[in-house]
């Protein structure tokens, strides 16, 4: 396989179809004049870990879909165990032994984590369910890959972590040996990320092949033993995961001489502008998850805010937003007492949001693009008299797009026609364009390619050497330490300590994980409670 640069790579395709487990061959797909999918071949090893990794809208969701029989190629074919093959639809392809696990996990929370489990395979015992047996089964399959799960827990209760083991599992159940991932750690905190990628080696290891699609270059390089790059629907390398470092991957991806970014220097701060004093607050459930916060953010600085998920990271910034009431403290906003504020007076005084859930919180998906990009309290500008004028609002929208370099159609497409990364560009442009006293960035890079990551670092930078003071929610460690002035670190809805930016992954740790929180939190245990059980990041 040749890449960008003209060069050969030896990989997975190099070596011809006969071992290849599943892959594709000079698949193409095209929606209207749009390419999503251009001659793409590769082949997956039984019993190897392939990693797809490409910007978005590089077209490995399409080619997906393809691979699991939900969309179908206008050329080339499908291959499995060497031979192509024309898929009927999903279930043909789990009768083939292939399954999928979508960033959308497909989890009903209802029901317990074991019903979700054998659902629609349930055992029988004459016409009743085999619950005795599906509990013995459930049990015997969590430790064969090493795992620990509580079968009889509501499923909506369950850590994200463990939601997702359950869907893996799943179809380990209904006889997959090839499972399909997409972004499988991008709700992860990093310990749940780590516990992951081991059972995804005890998986491969016992036999069953991976796709593995990512845009965390570090978890390809620790986890692949193939690696297929996608750039504008195409192929363009091919190559084992052990012959690669990140950078070569970055350029293999952006095609343009990609650099990781260093963490820039930094210059003194300017005058505090949000105080928050002694803040504590209960989850949705009634349980703390802040004990007596305080902390500062002046003009000019990014703060980051590091914790294991579960830590009180959620409902802090809910809290500063105005989503989440306190039962204790105030927060003050350039002095004056917003503790009481909604979120709208919040917004109107200056405060931007970015939400850890673009999805279901930062954009309505089923309405156009422009809508959702004027979708701020600040509509008062774009009219008069309780009205809007069209021609002020396409201005608006248009301002956004351009400033935030969204790729889309038409801007009266629904948001859901954009890639994750897309939207998330409208959500950063639409709250950074009337230039903000206040950031709360609540995972601003969750599920966005490697060049999206660097725009919208770019423009956190921006706000800040305008004079915006940034709170940074990342449970990606390396994004704190190249983003942030300083880094607080919460622990049992504690600050646990404060550290400069830049600083080691391993000084961050040592404060984030306390013996007890890196335990329970690889068990999907919650650091508050032995008998609570957050759900941790939602996705």
């Amino acid at each position: 396989m040749t890449n960008a640069t003209g060069s050969t790579h030896s990989g997975p395709a190099a070596d011809g179809v006969e071992a290849c487990r599943i892959g594709a061959s000079g698949v193409s797909r095209s929606f209207g004049p749009v390419r999503a999918n251009a001659d793409v071949s590769f082949a997956v090893r039984k019993g190897s870990v392939h990693a797809l990794i490409g910007e978005n809208g590089a077209g490995k969701s399409t080619l997906m879909r393809i691979l699991y029989g939900l969309d179908f190629p206008d050329a080339g074919s499908v291959l499995i165990d060497g031979k192509a093959v024309v898929l009927a639809g999903p279930r043909d392809t789990i009768k083939r032994g292939i399954g999928l696990v979508q960033q959308e996990l497909a989890i009903i929370d209802e029901l317990t984590l074991l019903e979700n489990l054998v659902l629609g395979e349930e055992p029988r015992r004459g016409v009743s369910i085999d619950w005795k047996r599906a509990r013995a089964d459930a049990k015997k399959l969590a430790e064969s890959v090493g795992s620990r799960i509580d079968w009889s827990t509501p499923a909506g209760q369950a850590p994200i972590a463990i939601q997702q083991q359950v869907e893996i599992l799943r179809l380990i159940y209904r006889g997959a040996d090839v499972l399909i991932l997409d972004e499988p750690t991008a709700v992860l905190a990093p310990a749940q990320a780590s516990q992951l990628l081991r059972l995804l080696s005890t998986l491969r290891d016992a036999g069953r092949t991976i796709v593995f699609i990512s845009h965390k270059l570090d978890e390809v390089i620790e986890i692949a033993d193939d690696i297929t790059v996608l750039r504008a629907g195409r192929t363009v390398a091919s190559l084992r995961g052990g012959e690669t470092s990140v950078q070569d991957l970055a350029e293999l991806i952006m095609g343009d001489g990609a650099v990781i970014p260093a963490r820039p220097t930094t210059r003194p701060p300017g005058q505090e502008i949000l105080t928050v004093d002694r803040v504590s607050a209960v989850d949705d459930r009634g349980t703390q998850r802040l004990a007596r916060i305080s902390l500062t953010l002046h003009e000019g600085e990014i703060v980051g805010v590091a914790a294991v998920a579960g830590n009180g990271q959620e409902e802090l910034a809910e809290v500063l937003i105005g989503l989440r009431k306190t039962n204790g403290g105030s927060t003050r906003l350039d002095g004056a007492d917003i503790t009481g504020h909604s979120v709208r007076r919040r917004r109107r005084a200056g405060i931007a949001y970015v939400s850890a859930d673009r999805k279901h919180e930062g954009l309505a998906l089923a309405l156009p693009l422009t809508d959702n990009a004027i979708a701020t309290p600040r509509l008062g500008s774009l009219g008069a008299h309780g009205w809007l004028s069209r021609r002020a609002v396409q201005e608006r929208a248009r301002a956004i797009f351009e400033r935030a370099s969204v790729r889309l159609g038409s801007p009266s497409d629904p948001a859901s026609s954009l890639s994750g990364g897309n939207q998330q560009r409208v959500v950063i442009g639409r709250e950074m364009i009337d230039n903000p006293r206040v950031v709360i960035a609540s995972q601003p890079t969750r599920g966005v390619d490697i060049r999206g990551i660097g725009f919208i670092h770019e423009l956190l930078r921006q706000a800040r050497d305008e004079g915006a003071g940034i709170l940074l929610f990342s449970e990606e460690l390396d994004e704190l330490r190249n983003l942030s002035d300083r880094i607080i670190v919460l622990q049992r809805g504690q600050i646990a300590g404060e550290l400069p930016g830049g600083s080691s992954r391993s000084a961050i740790g040592d404060l984030m994980l306390s013996q007890t929180a890196a335990l329970q939190t690889i068990t999907g245990g919650a650091p508050f409670s032995d008998n609570d059980s957050s759900k941790g990041p939602r996705s």
